[in-house]
Order: structure tokens, then sequence, then C-alpha cells
């Protein structure tokens, strides 16, 4: 799996761990986002990785900065893009489950390193169920979707 990896300055001591990690999980990392802990705009850091999901050059993106709220909504604005803040692995691999999230949220001022290498684990071993009422619920966000992007 092709995994964007992004941060602002908030969440650039995460990046290279959590790098390493999806390595090691036997993914390919795509690096975004800060390179430093200078001052970036979260906007800046995120929508590269909404389009590189959008464009299919990424399966799915993690992105990290201090709480990770301005991310998520930012990450959402792009159509196709399923962005959600996570602080437990039940989150992380239930809403890749049934909701087929695609863009993991993380805030390193609010959960740990450790935890936040459990979410990426669990973020990336979950698929999306097979089970027609999750396949119904998507398909009336892409409805909702459609018809706002226009």
């Amino acid at each position: 799996m092709n995994v964007a990896v992004s941060c602002d300055h908030a969440g650039f001591s995460y990046k290279a761990p959590i790098m390493q990690l999806i390595k090691e999980l036997g993914h390919t990392v795509i690096e975004m986002g800060a390179s430093s802990t200078e001052p970036v705009d979260y906007p800046d850091i995120t929508e590269p990785v909404a389009r590189a999901i959008q464009s299919g050059q990424a399966d799915r993106a993690v992105i990290i900065c201090g709480s990770g709220v301005g991310i998520t909504f930012t990450a959402n604005k792009f159509k196709g893009v399923r962005a959600c803040i996570c602080h437990d692995s039940y989150s992380a691999h239930q809403g890749v489950e049934h909701d087929d999230l695609n863009v993991l949220c993380i805030g390193a001022k609010v959960v740990g390193i450790e935890v936040a290498r459990e979410l990426v684990t669990s973020f990336l071993a979950a698929k999306f169920s097979t089970l027609e009422r999750y396949h119904r619920r998507i398909e009336k966000v892409e409805l909702i979707e459609r018809r706002m992007f226009k």
C-alpha cells in the first residue's frame, strides 16, 4: 500500500518514527509536509495529501499536527477524502472497516508516540467491510459529495 505521510511543525517529531513504522509494516511511504519544526500552516501540509488520495498516488495517508483538528476538517474539504482524528486504536480500525476511512489524523500534543504507533498499525491493518450496509452508507456520502462539488 502507498501511504502518504505529512505533518506540520507540531507533528514533526512524530514524522520519522511513523514513516519508519509504516515501512516496517511493509508499505511504501510517500513523504510530504514539513521538514523541520519551522512553523507551517496546516492547510499547506494537508492539501498535497488530499490530492494524493484523490489521484490514487496514495491509497491511505497519515497526517500529524498538534491537535489533529485543523488537518481533519481541511482534508475533508476534498472530494473522496474521508479523514478522521483518532485517539484510540478501535476508532482507527473501525473507521476503515465501517466508513472506508482513508486519512488518519493524529494530534501529537494529544497522544503519545506509542499510542500514535498503535493508531497507525490499526489503521493500516484494517480493510473496508464487505457488508452491504457499510457500502450503502458510503454511497450516500458520495451522493452528497456529488451534489456539493458540482
